[in-house]
């Protein structure tokens, strides 16, 4: 068993890493549709109870993952959620597929979870964290 993307904090800590957050609504964080659009490679779309749609692409999902060993490279590198990390230059730069996943599964009544092309599976997008990471105009405004 893989123990990639654990990470142990004190009690202290969770409570300061979630201070910042607001509780969402019920119907905020609850999808009413989910549309994975895998065939055509293009990425996530939900309709949420409340009536807001998001979208993202899978290449956004794939730099944004959730999981704490991404989110540790992230605050390590200052790398903002859902930007690809930088590709190493020099003069023969090797070609990298562009994000997609390999399998979408979902997790209970709560999450989605991806297998990447590139191998990475350990991250759980909670219905949460994506309405937190809404990409549309009227979200984006807001932060």
């Amino acid at each position: 068993m893989s123990h990639e993307g654990i990470r142990i904090v004190s009690e202290e800590q969770a409570r300061r890493e979630m201070a910042g957050e607001t509780k969402l609504a019920t119907d905020a964080v609850t999808p009413a549709k989910v549309r994975v659009k895998k065939s055509e490679g293009t990425g996530v779309e939900i309709d949420w109870k409340d009536g807001h749609k998001s979208a993202w692409t899978f290449a956004w999902l794939r730099w944004g993952c959730p999981c704490a060993t991404c989110n540790e490279e992230r605050q390590q590198t200052g790398r903002a959620i859902g930007v690809p990390k930088p590709k190493p230059g020099g003069p023969l730069v090797m070609y990298e597929a562009p994000p997609r996943p390999v399998e979408v599964t979902p997790v209970g009544k709560y999450a989605i979870k991806f297998k990447w092309n590139d191998g990475h599976e350990s991250g759980i997008y909670s219905w949460e964290y994506l309405r937190r990471v809404c990409q549309c105009g009227e979200c984006t405004k807001r932060v």
